[in-house]
């Protein structure tokens, strides 16, 4: 529970309103939005001041005893977010609901999401050349079920085996944070240490009935038999632990999650943590070592940079699997113009795994939308290519590409170039895509000609050559647009263009 820091009766609305909100989420650091500011109080100060670096102060608590505090400017929210989730911390968000000057009152706050290791869209806190995911065990006496998850990219894994299988597919897939049933914090530690972010959730939620109602309806089936996991109780309910975490965590929208895959056992060759630590293939308890993927990864994106590190970290035991890779590594060893020619249109395509996601989630801005476009319009040249390659994986390669034709024009034909990433301070909507917006940017950026027809509307029908203007004539002719238009312009908009104008 949050930290009580005073008497009943005696605090503040505003500590009032604080400790509400933190009893709500004891064990995440609450980051509260006051006026400009986002800041943190009691224990979380502490914490958080000794994380970002930033200056421990004290304040009063009405009646009550100081209350530390540390905050920072909420415009550097990218900033200081990383570095606490980057720490370990699980942060709640919280927001201010309504503006200060519409209301008398204390302003409503409430958390507007939860970012802990495991789930996070913010590019800052992401490493763009691993993927993020977040993992759930289940306890069953001797056999355990595993489920990952990584919502940047919509991946969704699950598999079940004993505990020394269970450890090698976490030193695999490096998750950033575990979740499992509380009771089994000490067997959780002794059998897989305490090295990891971990969270740990009621026993209910670990259930066959729970899990599979959750994943059925999130993925809209009737059974989970397509998806060739319905033999894996255990990892089906890790599986619905995670959609769960997700919910908890204000992640409702992710309809880009839209498989769940089996791990198979017998289709890659499983390494032990210290079979990896010594071979030193990921990372090296040496400074300043050299790791083999660090040698290995030659990629040209972000994407293909995860897909190395997977192919590194769980190597394909088939041969035929195998001959297949080594084909298309060979034909490009051959043929070093057609590398080059791949490797410029792939740089073009950014990051597109991630950016659809974010998409999915709601959380794309304009000019990520723009890159879609560019990565969309690279992918054409690069299906040709794998068609006209005469290699057969290639051209099964290309044969799959889905070009998005119908997307990639309407984000073209409704976006500017370089469109602006906040609304209000910069063009984002391509000319001729809406009447009525052209027409209000017209009376916007030509409000000269504007000022100049009305006065002569005005001299004209009032027969006063000396006629001047006031700031009312001007603004009840922005209310008379306004009206033309069936109030989609809000007044603050009009008044706001008419002083800058």
């Amino acid at each position: 529970m949050a930290k009580k820091t005073k008497k009943a009766g005696t605090e503040t609305p505003l500590m009032k309103q604080y400790n509400a909100i933190k009893a709500k989420y004891p064990d995440a650091l609450l980051l509260f939005r006051v006026g400009d500011f986002y800041e943190t109080f009691g224990d979380d100060a502490v914490k958080a001041a000794d994380v970002l670096g930033i200056v421990l102060t004290k304040r009063r608590n009405g009646a009550a005893a100081y209350i530390d505090l540390a905050g920072f400017p909420h415009h550097s929210l990218d900033v200081y977010l990383p570095k606490l989730v980057r720490a370990g911390y699980r942060v709640a968000i919280c927001d201010q609901l309504e503006d200060p000057k519409m209301t008398k009152k204390i302003v409503k706050r409430g958390v507007t999401e939860l970012v802990t290791p495991g789930v996070a869209m913010n590019d800052q806190v992401l490493d763009h050349k691993s993927n993020n995911f977040l993992a759930a065990i289940h306890f069953s006496g001797r056999h355990y079920g595993i489920a990952f998850l990584d919502i940047s990219t919509g991946e969704f894994l699950l598999a079940e085996g004993n505990a020394e299988y269970i450890d090698k597919l976490l030193q695999s897939f490096s998750p950033s944070e575990i979740l499992y049933q509380k009771q089994y914090r000490r067997e959780f530690e002794e059998t897989f240490g305490d090295k990891f972010n971990t969270f740990k959730l009621d026993d209910w939620v670990f259930t066959r009935e729970f899990a599979r109602e959750t994943l059925l309806r999130h993925f809209d089936t009737v059974s989970l038999k397509g998806f060739g996991v319905d033999n894996l109780p255990l990892g089906i309910v890790a599986a619905g632990a995670c959609l769960y975490y997700l919910s908890e965590t204000k992640h409702d929208r992710i309809g880009h999650i839209s498989s769940l895959a089996r791990i198979e056992k017998d289709k890659y060759v499983w390494m032990d943590k210290f079979t990896i630590r010594n071979l030193e293939i990921l990372y090296s308890p040496n400074e300043n070592a050299r790791t083999l993927i660090d040698i290995i990864d030659q990629t040209v994106s972000p994407m293909g940079a995860r897909m190395m590190k997977r192919w590194l970290s769980l190597p394909l035991k088939d041969k035929n699997e195998i001959e297949k890779r080594l084909d298309v590594v060979d034909f490009f060893t051959a043929h070093p113009d057609a590398r080059e020619l791949v490797n410029n249109h792939i740089t073009e395509t950014g990051d597109l795994e991630r950016l659809v996601s974010k998409v999915a989630v709601g959380r794309v801005n304009p000019r990520e939308l723009r890159q879609i476009f560019r990565a969309l319009k690279a992918i054409a040249p690069i299906r040709e290519f794998c068609l006209e390659s005469g290699n057969k994986e290639l051209i099964r390669l290309g044969e799959n590409f889905d070009l998005c034709e119908e997307l990639k024009n309407r984000i073209d034909r409704e976006l500017v170039e370089e469109p602006s990433n906040t609304p209000g301070k910069g063009k984002i909507i391509a000319d001729g895509v809406n009447e009525e917006l052209d027409e209000l940017r017209d009376i916007a950026g030509s409000s000269k000609n504007v000022l100049q027809q009305l006065l002569e509307k005005e001299t004209e029908r009032t027969g006063i050559p000396s006629l001047k203007i006031s700031f009312n004539n001007v603004f009840g002719y922005y209310l008379e647009v306004r009206n033309t238009h069936k109030d989609k312009v809000p007044p603050e908009w009009i008044r706001k263009q008419t002083l800058v104008n």
